[in-house]
């Protein structure tokens, strides 16, 4: 996608529909607020960055002609999404656990292996362009513009669950279950 207004329009899209790493970002700061989740960008950025140079640079022809390791990357997704469900669950019990509910590393992880990550590697950001590096900068800006909207979503979804902003991760939560789901739904479908 080599035309600059579709290739961020795309990448804005992408980015702003809830997914695994959305939902861990907004949980995060509904219970710890904005910026004690700041970090969580960079997060964000570097499981990004990492999914979509690799696959890009790398991987696009081993799993063009082997779609085995497209189902099992798939699996494996969804396996570390029910992981992060349950923990995410667990640990809303206490409040004091619910502060490390969500840590660099879950979002880390959960964006490494999010299948935004291939859509952008496969679809989106043009390998084949000269300008492959600014098309990739202006990609992780927008990574941090729409993930730090995402944990303003959740702040605001913290205040205004009040007593009940360990109610936010719960949800959160059964959203992991189902985006887990989907993702094993179309590893086998």
């Amino acid at each position: 996608m080599t035309n600059p207004w579709f290739f961020i329009l795309a990448v804005l899209t992408v980015l702003a529909t809830p997914g695994p790493t959305n939902t861990l970002l907004a949980s995060g700061a509904a219970i710890s607020g904005v910026r004690a989740s700041l970090p969580l960008l960079l997060a964000e950025l570097g499981g990004y960055l990492i999914t979509v140079d690799l696959v890009g640079f790398l991987l696009r022809p081993v799993i063009a002609a082997n779609p085995a390791i497209a189902i099992g990357l798939k699996i494996v997704v969804a396996l570390y999404l029910a992981y992060m469900a349950v923990r995410l669950w667990r640990r809303t019990n206490d409040a004091t656990m619910a502060r490390t509910a969500v840590t660099w590393r879950s979002v880390f992880v959960a964006t490494l292996l999010n299948p935004k990550g291939l859509i952008f590697a496969l679809v989106i950001v043009p390998f084949g362009s000269p300008d492959v590096f600014f098309y990739l900068l202006a990609f992780a800006a927008a990574v941090i513009a729409v993930g730090f909207l995402w944990l303003v979503t959740g702040n605001l979804l913290g205040a205004m669950a009040g007593e009940k902003r360990r109610l936010v991760p719960r949800i959160a939560s059964v959203a992991l279950v189902g985006f887990a789901g989907l993702i094993a739904a179309s590893a086998f479908g």
